[in-house]
């Protein structure tokens, strides 16, 4: 391979520095649009016409409910229900959802959905040459508990390839999903994996202008977590009003 094909990393994070400055919004805490240039798929998949107004009592009709007896505890067992073990490194993501003043918000569904160990989802269009594991589906659910906690027992998911820019590899990540008490409200987010290289050439997780914001995506080691010769444990807490708020993938 001529070094010419592979871009440096200095040369990557100029290069979307560039653009993101030219493209800046008005305003140092102005969320990302919808259209962002450096997230290069953005100007594929953003809305180009007005939301339009409905129903809500219509929506309401249509919209799933959601109880104790439709999730199981098992559901929050990403490695559960397989022959065998999945492979890669065992990890606890545990935390709560709170509202802006810290109060509990109790009995939402979370929803979480990621890669595997070797950076692929299980998911037909994803052409990664990279292996399945059999016993690994990516996808999990659980409730909030009384003092607005959710806690996922998963394996550590690897960076992929995404063709975005030169030599593009997304950091490792999980996504997450959570519905309040009606089928429109609805925050889909990511958390990200302290000490990760590839953070500082992700244009999705550097659209996020606000540094303090961007901080509050990635977990936290939390030793008190783990389980001893079995899993480590991460600790991130999903806002979901106020300053403090976790950054939602559809903010513009």
């Amino acid at each position: 391979m001529n070094s010419d094909d592979v871009a440096s990393q200095e040369d990557i994070t100029a290069e979307i520095a560039a653009i993101a400055a030219d493209h800046r919004p008005e305003g140092a805490d102005a969320q990302p649009r919808l259209d962002y240039p450096p997230y290069r798929s953005s100007a594929l998949r953003h809305p180009t016409r007005p939301p339009l107004l409905v129903d809500p009592e219509e929506l309401e009709r249509r919209s799933p409910c959601f109880g104790s007896d439709d999730v199981h505890p098992r559901d929050a067992d990403l490695t559960a229900g397989h022959p065998g073990e999945s492979i890669g490194e065992r990890v606890i993501v545990t935390g709560r959802l709170v509202d802006r003043a810290g109060r509990p918000v109790t009995g939402q569904l979370v929803e979480v959905w990621q890669a595997n160990a070797a950076g692929r989802y299980r998911h037909e269009r994803d052409a990664h040459p990279a292996p399945l594991d059999p016993n690994f589906t990516g996808a999990g659910r659980c409730l909030t508990g009384r003092d607005g906690s959710f806690r996922f027992l998963t394996v550590k998911p690897g960076p992929y390839p995404w063709r975005n820019h030169r030599n593009a590899w997304r950091p490792a990540h999980i996504h997450f999903s959570v519905f309040g008490t009606a089928f429109t409200q609805r925050l889909v987010t990511q958390m990200y994996f302290p000490g990760d290289p590839l953070l500082d050439l992700d244009p999705i997780f550097k659209s996020v202008l606000d540094p303090d914001a961007r901080r509050r995506l990635i977990a936290r080691y939390d030793h008190a977590v783990t389980e001893p010769e079995y899993a480590t444990g991460y600790r991130w807490d999903i806002v979901v009003s106020g300053g403090g708020r976790t950054w939602t993938e559809d903010d513009d």
